[in-house]
């Protein structure tokens, strides 16, 4: 008995392999993403492994 699963070479991906493939310049998303790059997390994660450790 193998406890090899069987493989199906011709599937195709669930989600591509991008999330730039499928979101539309000027999406939500797109923006969220960049407002959150740019946050300053430094003192919120501090605190946060302060508080749990």
């Amino acid at each position: 008995m193998s406890r090899f699963r069987p493989v199906d070479r011709q599937t195709g991906y669930l989600l591509p392999p991008s999330v730039d493939d499928w979101l539309p310049e000027g999406h939500l998303a797109r923006f969220i993403v960049e407002v959150i790059d740019g946050l300053d997390l430094g003192p919120f994660f501090g605190r946060l492994w302060r508080c749990r450790f």
